[in-house]
C-alpha cells in the first residue's frame, strides 16, 4: 500500500511569528522585510478586538507556510514605535515590504478577509500566494507521468495535508493509487472528498477513472470479444463488452470508436449505456485530449443530426 503520511517540514514556528520591541523593531520589521513581507500586529493586553485578531492571524500566518511572517508589538510596551507609526486605535495591523508599509487594516477581521490580506501582501511584493502549492501540483503530476506512483502520492497528500480543499490533489491522489493498481484504496479517498468538492473536474475525472478501473477488473478476452463481433456485428453487448476491453487494455479511442459505432446502430439499446459509458470515457480523459474532443464531435453529430 502507498505510504501517503510524508508531508514536507513546517515552517519554525518561532521564525514565523515572533513579538517585537522598540530595540528589536529595525531588525525584525524593516530588515527583515527586505526579504519576506512582514505583517505587523499592534496590540494590547486589554483590547478585546485584539484577543480575537491575534489567534486569526497567528494561523493565516501559519497557513501561508514562510510566505509571510508576523510580528506582534504590544503598544504599551512600546509607545514609541506606536507613536511614529501613528497607531490611533487597536488592533491596527501593517504589512511591510521592503522596509516600506504597503498594506493594512484596523479593528478585527474574518478569517477570509485575512486570507485574502494575506494574499494580496504576497502577491504585492512578488511572492506564491498559494505557499508553492501550485509548484507541488506540478512536481507531482511529473511524478505520475513517469511512473512514480508511490512518490507522486506522497507529494499530492502532502498538499491536502496544507490545503485539504485542493481538488486537483485529490484527483492526483486516486489516480496514483490506480496506477498503483489499488482500486479499492482510490474508491476509498473519493468516499473521503469534502461534499463541495464532489463536482470539481478533478474530482469528476477521478471518480471516472475509478469506475473503468472497475470495469476492467471484469473486462473480458479483446480477442474472444473481437470475434464474437466480426461474428455478428450487430451483437451490440459483445461490442459494448470489446469497447471495455480495449479501453482497459490502454486503447481508449478505439473504445470510443466501438462505442460510437453501438449508439450509431442503436440509440437507446440498454437505456442509452453507449452515450453514458461514452460521457464515463470523456470525463476520464483530459478535457482537451484528441480522443475526448472527436469523441464528443463525433457524438454531438448525431444527437442533434
Amino acid at each position: 500500500m502507498l505510504e501517503l503520511n510524508a508531508s514536507p517540514p513546517a515552517p519554525d514556528q518561532s521564525d514565523l511569528i515572533k513579538d517585537s520591541t522598540e530595540a528589536t523593531f529595525m531588525a525584525d520589521v524593516v530588515e527583515a522585510s527586505q526579504t519576506v513581507p512582514i505583517i505587523v500586529d499592534f496590540w494590547a493586553p486589554w483590547c478585546g478586538p485584539c484577543k480575537q485578531l491575534t489567534p486569526a492571524i497567528e494561523a493565516a500566518v501559519t497557513e501561508a507556510r514562510g510566505a509571510v511572517k508576523l510580528v506582534k508589538v504590544n503598544v504599551d510596551e512600546n509607545q514609541a514605535i506606536a507613536a511614529q507609526l501613528r497607531i490611533q486605535s487597536i488592533p491596527t495591523v501593517y504589512a511591510f515590504w521592503q522596509g516600506q508599509p504597503i498594506d493594512g487594516f484596523q479593528g478585527a477581521l474574518p478569517g477570509s478577509e485575512l486570507k485574502a490580506f494575506i494574499d494580496r501582501v504576497v502577491e504585492a511584493s512578488g511572492g506564491d500566494a498559494s505557499g508553492g502549492l501550485d509548484a507541488a501540483l506540478e512536481s507531482a503530476e511529473a511524478m505520475l507521468e513517469e511512473g512514480a506512483a508511490v512518490d507522486a502520492a506522497q507529494v499530492f497528500a502532502a498538499i491536502l495535508g496544507e490545503d485539504p480543499s485542493n481538488a486537483a490533489a485529490y484527483g492526483g491522489l486516486v489516480r496514483s493509487h490506480l496506477a498503483a493498481d489499488q482500486v479499492d484504496q482510490a474508491a476509498q479517498i473519493l468516499l473521503t472528498i469534502p461534499e463541495e468538492l464532489a463536482n470539481a473536474p478533478e474530482v469528476e475525472a477521478a471518480r471516472a477513472q475509478v469506475e473503468l478501473a472497475r470495469q476492467a477488473e471484469d473486462a473480458g478476452p479483446v480477442g474472444e470479444l473481437q470475434a464474437a463481433v466480426d461474428a455478428n456485428p450487430d451483437d451490440l453487448q459483445a461490442r459494448f463488452d470489446l469497447a471495455q476491453a480495449v479501453y482497459a487494455s490502454g486503447d481508449a479511442e478505439r473504445a470510443v470508436d466501438e462505442l460510437i459505432e453501438v449508439f450509431r446502430r442503436d440509440a437507446e439499446w440498454n437505456e442509452g449505456a453507449a452515450k453514458a459509458q461514452l460521457f464515463t470515457i470523456f470525463d476520464a480523459l483530459k478535457p482537451n485530449d484528441p480522443i475526448a474532443l472527436n469523441g464528443r464531435r463525433k457524438l454531438s453529430s448525431m444527437i442533434f443530426s
